[in-house]
């Protein structure tokens, strides 16, 4: 195998790893872009109920109830948090699940 050979096998290589990893960063931010989606569903759900009720609603079960909130439970684990009162926006975090992302 001559010089020239190896040379093309390499930058052969080279040019698939680098297809490989844009596509896995694609992949993750399409994941980080699906979670947001989410996460903005239910803030508007959220403002929502506020708008009507005057009061941000204690948990999801509400919103999934009496506003038809609706997501994909075994994709996504969601932190609903409204500790801070009725009248303050809930802290919402939404991760997929397996993602290992804090």
């Amino acid at each position: 195998m001559s010089r020239k050979d190896i040379l093309k096998i390499a930058l052969i290589a080279a040019v698939l790893a680098a297809a490989v990893l844009l596509v896995t960063h694609i992949g993750g931010r399409q994941k980080g872009a699906e979670a947001e989606v989410v996460t903005r569903a239910i803030r508007d759900a959220a403002v929502t109920c506020y708008a009507v009720e005057g009061a941000y609603p204690k948990d999801l079960a509400y919103l999934r109830e009496h506003y038809q909130l609706a997501y994909d439970e075994d994709r996504y684990v969601v932190f609903y948090d409204r500790d801070l009162g009725s009248n303050i926006l809930p802290t919402i975090v939404v991760r997929e699940r397996g993602s290992g992302a804090p």
